[in-house]
């Protein structure tokens, strides 16, 4: 069944621009539906309810975040115009904790789409990718910033370990690869005991080229794929999510972030 239901996150960043660009394009692919949605947390860093704060204080503090919503907003509005979507296309704006918000609302869609992090953003509309792949229970497709050449799904890399969220993220990313495509299967260092052959079998049952490439585990995993990806141009990298704990990928570094971080064409994501 193909995607028809996307929701894109945009909170006025390079990356969201990016994003919202990706999914006009999809959404053409596909003749899908796309929602845009704004998610703030308030920028609460003070409790205005305090009444040692000053009305004054009050008022400027509701006027900045104002400002900041409607520059978003009017990135928006020009972006929109610039796909000729002006009718077909409104952004919604919901309060709370970004990353709980957007988790919650993709539930109710075929996948998210966001743009990559920056350390630009503003701290109250910060999203984080990877967090809300862990949360949300449906794919995350992360388009870097001054990412524009569209959602053909030609050519597919798919990081492959035989793990659960690698198997998700495949099912996932099989209603987007077009038909005659291609999926390449990159595996480094140790995966499940199971054949990769009954992997290129499935492939090839559901009408899908596929091809095996492996390194061995001297490899370091993200800087293996991403240079593969770099020489190879696939249109989308496939990724399954925190295989080990977020904990550990946090504390100590882990391929998922690591690829988000520095990938170049959008990347799906999976748990």
């Amino acid at each position: 069944m193909p995607m028809k239901n996307l929701l894109v996150a945009f909170n006025g960043s390079d990356g969201s621009v990016a994003a919202l660009r990706y999914a006009a394009s999809l959404a053409e692919r596909f003749g899908a539906h796309v929602t845009a949605m704004l998610a703030h947390s308030g920028h609460e860093v003070i409790d205005k309810r305090s009444r040692w704060i000053p009305k004054e204080a009050r008022a400027l503090l509701d006027a900045v975040n104002t400002d900041i919503l409607r520059e978003i907003e009017e990135r928006f509005e020009a972006e929109r115009t610039r796909l000729g979507l002006a009718n077909a296309l409104q952004l919604t704006e919901v309060t709370g904790r970004v990353d709980t918000v957007l988790s919650e609302a993709a539930r109710h869609y075929d996948t998210l789409i966001v743009g990559t992090r920056s350390d630009d953003d503003d701290g109250h509309v910060t999203l984080h990718p990877d967090r809300i792949a862990l949360l949300s229970g449906r794919p995350v497709i992360v388009v870097p910033a001054g990412y524009d050449a569209g959602a053909a799904n030609s050519h597919i890399a798919l990081a492959w370990d035989g793990g659960r969220a690698a198997a998700r993220a495949l099912s996932d990313s099989l209603r987007l690869v077009e038909d005659e495509g291609r999926v390449s299967v990159l595996t480094v260092g140790p995966r499940t005991a199971w054949p990769i052959e009954d992997l290129m079998l499935h492939l090839s049952r559901h009408g899908v080229e596929a091809i095996h490439e492996n390194w061995p585990t001297t490899h370091p995993v993200a800087d293996t794929v991403l240079t593969w990806c770099n020489k190879h141009a696939p249109s989308l990298l496939v990724l399954g999510a925190f295989e080990h704990s977020k904990f550990r990928e946090d504390f100590l570094g882990g391929v998922t972030t690591d690829i988000l971080s520095r990938t170049k064409i959008p990347v799906l994501l999976s748990h």
